[in-house]
């Protein structure tokens, strides 16, 4: 099992990015997925997350209306579309994969990517 992301960047506040998560060695169909981030001296806390059965099912307070997640069962990717960045989305956002339900916990999820880093400037 292998999570990669892509898309991360420097971008100015407003602006947009959008995070790719390819999976090898199972189906996103039967698997909950979730984009989880960290910034420098703060605990990983999940963003959103969404699973082939239910579709997506959380979104982190501040980021609903901003940021929407999908997925291509075709290319068995997961995407992050963050939109109207700022400075506090500033962090390592991650994938993860867990075999069942969605959960928002990290702890709840056993496969994880290396990361990709996000900068918003102001």
């Amino acid at each position: 099992v292998q999570l990669v992301e892509s898309g991360g960047g420097l971008v100015q506040a407003g602006g947009s990015l959008r995070l790719s998560c390819v999976a090898t060695g199972f189906s996103f169909d039967y698997y909950a997925v979730g984009w989880f981030r960290q910034a420098p001296g703060k605990e990983r806390e999940a963003v959103s997350c969404t699973s082939g059965r239910s579709g997506p099912v959380y979104y982190l307070n501040s980021a609903k209306g901003r940021f929407t997640i999908s997925s291509d069962s075709a290319k068995n990717t997961v995407y992050l579309q963050m939109n109207s960045l700022r400075p506090e989305d500033t962090a390592v956002y991650y994938c993860a994969a867990r075999a069942g339900g969605v959960g928002d916990s990290p702890s709840a999820y056993d496969y994880w990517g290396q990361g990709t880093q996000v900068t918003v400037s102001s």
